[in-house]
């Protein structure tokens, strides 16, 4: 679902920072290589995460949806000099591209890639994160929601991508649709849940960003 004209959409990118040649190259190999590339976090989108990222200045920061790796490289390029990202997929098969691409880039030795269930690996992670993103299974949001819950401080900002899915929050919900009921519940929890203060931003597929209070 458009929620700009094309037109604008153009607009938009053209005045926005420029997509970074490494991430050109990804993107041009995801799709041409890659089942449903339409998954790609994309040159507007990836400069946006690149810029919150930046802001935050995170020192550590996990990521739960690797897919090709481009949205980790945009989260990275704010992460602080001796920063960490985990980023996490259950699809093995992806694994080559993704580190193809992170050993080409300036964050080689500090993206540490996890290939599974993030639902039984976030818990084993030792680690208190600045940043995350949330881009995975749209039916386990609430799960990953809570496991990272338990993996930030104060002032730690999560993100949470898709949460307008193609529109379909604001449509009647068809009685064989099991994902965008999670995802209706899993906004409403978002803006209720006295320990976080949630925008949700109308970037791309909806993006909610969310801070730890």
């Amino acid at each position: 679902m458009h929620f700009l004209s094309a037109d604008l959409e153009d607009y938009i990118q053209d005045h926005s920072e420029n997509e970074p040649q490494l991430l050109q190259e990804l993107t041009r190999e995801t799709h041409l290589k890659v089942v449903r590339p339409r998954m790609l976090t994309g040159h507007f989108q990836g400069r946006v995460l690149s810029v919150l990222s930046k802001i935050i200045y995170p020192k550590n920061i996990l990521e739960i949806g690797t897919y090709t790796g481009y949205s980790a490289l945009c989260l990275a390029e704010g992460m602080q000099k001796d920063g960490q990202l985990h980023t996490i997929d259950i699809n093995e098969e992806l694994q080559d591209i993704q580190e193809r691409y992170f050993s080409r880039s300036a964050y080689k030795g500090q993206i540490i890639q996890h290939i599974g269930d993030a639902k039984n690996i976030i818990p084993k992670l030792e680690t208190t994160f600045d940043l995350i993103f949330i881009d995975a299974e749209k039916k386990d949001y609430p799960d990953y929601f809570e496991l990272v819950m338990q993996k930030t401080r104060p002032g730690s900002v999560i993100l949470s991508d898709n949460v307008l899915w193609s529109g379909k929050v604001v449509e009647p919900v068809d009685k064989k649709d099991k994902v965008t009921p999670i995802l209706l519940d899993f906004n409403k929890k978002l803006k209720e849940d006295p320990r976080i203060e949630t925008v949700l931003l109308p970037i791309r597929d909806g993006l909610t960003l969310s801070r730890v209070l």
